[in-house]
């Protein structure tokens, strides 16, 4: 159970927001958000921040899948592994095969080297925060300059999206 109350969606203090998250949602205000709404102008610029990390990128989305599927393994993030495991990967070809590999995933075969690159490159900075040269430069052999800092600013912003998850106890979507 959330730490923090769900702020009610029919809440007319808050309809312009509440409209504004859904919209980018997909029509649904997810718990995170139903708590984030306790501050209203960190629950718009979360939105915002993270609509933009994972809309608005040079990154497919098999590899935003799975650096967000990494990190949130790795950090014991339930709330956010479960809805992209579930509902996001799927829908990007990603398999339960390679959801179920994701540990151990640098040297799986289900995945292409570029997939495996970002996915030491998402171990490194989630575990140990400093990223080694040769994982770095495995990285610059499959992605551009411009999609190591979008790649590197999604796994950092999924980092902060598992401790506020973990912190503040968000349920996972029924």
């Amino acid at each position: 159970m959330a730490r923090l109350p769900f702020i009610d969606e029919h809440n007319p203090l808050l309809a312009a927001l509440i409209a504004k998250v859904k919209g980018a949602r997909g029509g649904k205000l997810l718990n995170l958000y139903r708590v984030l709404m306790n501050s209203p102008p960190i629950a718009d610029a979360w939105q915002a921040f993270n609509n933009a990390v994972r809309f608005h990128t040079g990154l497919d989305e098999q590899t935003r899948e799975l650096a967000i599927l990494r990190v949130a393994q790795l950090t014991g993030a339930t709330y956010q592994f479960q809805i992209h495991a579930e509902k996001y990967a799927p829908q990007v070809g990603i398999t339960p095969q390679q959801i179920a590999a994701l540990d151990g995933s640098e040297y799986s075969s289900l995945f292409q080297p570029a997939h495996r690159a970002l996915l030491a490159y998402a171990d490194a900075m989630t575990q140990t925060i400093e990223v080694p040269d040769a994982i770095f430069e495995r990285l610059r052999v499959h992605y551009t300059s411009a999609q190591i800092v979008d790649l590197t600013v999604l796994i950092g912003a999924y980092n902060m999206h598992a401790r506020v998850g973990r912190a503040l106890q968000l349920d996972p979507e029924d």
